[in-house]
């Protein structure tokens, strides 16, 4: 793994995360606690700032920016981030599941208890409401979200990840 300080920046670590060998974090990024780390993913607080909440998992080939001056990125706790998304210079609110290859692009707000759709592109600057899946390129709602989607899907995946983590600690 490379946790690498930069410009004073040291990446902050919550307790009982999961990095993966070949992870990447570098700068201004601060983590909450079961967070979990994996393979071949980047968070790169160089030109603002990251800041991520408990429980949340990166998964493989994830990339995690900020926008120069402009827009950190804030998530929150128990977030799914799936393999290879991009999330840059936005906020993520609690409980939201982000799918794999999705896109979710500076000054988006995703906010709580939402699902974006694996291969969705989140364009500039959209807002997604709670209680909501949006999917598509540009991402769309598509439909309101159940209350068995919230524990099935975005609940489920998010300790599922806490309990793999324990696979490799």
């Amino acid at each position: 793994m490379i946790i690498k300080e930069l410009n004073g920046n040291k990446p902050v670590l919550g307790e009982d995360c999961f990095i993966a060998e070949n992870a990447v974090i570098i700068g201004e990024v601060e983590m909450g606690d079961n967070c979990s780390i994996w393979y071949n993913a980047v968070i790169r607080g160089d030109v603002h700032y990251i800041k991520m909440g408990n429980k949340v998992n990166v998964q493989d080939g994830a990339v995690i920016h900020a926008t120069y001056q402009k827009h950190p990125t804030n998530i929150g706790n128990n977030v799914s981030i799936g393999h290879n998304a991009m999330v840059h210079g936005c906020n993520i609110h609690d409980n939201v599941l982000i799918g794999m290859g999705a896109i979710v692009m500076d000054d988006c707000v995703v906010e709580s208890n939402s699902i974006i759709a694996a291969g969705a592109v989140v364009t500039k600057g959209t807002h997604i409401e709670s209680g909501t899946i949006y999917a598509g390129v540009p991402a769309k709602k598509v439909k309101d979200i159940s209350q068995e989607l919230i524990s099935g899907e975005i609940n489920r995946i998010a300790d599922n990840y806490v309990k793999y983590s324990s696979w490799y600690k």
